[in-house]
């Protein structure tokens, strides 16, 4: 599990089945002082996460298959929590 920023949506028309009616969000992984390094992800949420927030990310097939319950949808990185303070 990663620690990362949100930083924007993705709206996309079309998409596979198991992708349908998912919220699609932009998020880059950050350090425990919340200082952004890497490269953006493309993350499902289900927690209804917003710009700015930071969340707790996963990217583990079988994992974010279990959390967005579809055990035969396609998923890499899923958002996992929304954090509510770093300290």
């Amino acid at each position: 599990m990663k620690l990362a920023k949100v930083v924007g949506n993705v709206v996309s028309t079309i998409k596979t089945p198991s992708h349908q009616s998912k919220k699609l969000m932009v998020v880059i992984p950050v350090d425990a002082a919340g200082k952004e390094f890497g490269e953006p992800i493309i993350a499902f949420d289900r927690f209804h996460a917003g710009v700015g927030d930071y969340v707790l990310l996963l990217e583990e097939g079988g994992s974010a298959r279990d959390i967005l319950e579809d055990p035969k949808g396609s998923f890499d990185a899923v958002i996992a929590g929304i954090v509510d303070r770093l300290e």
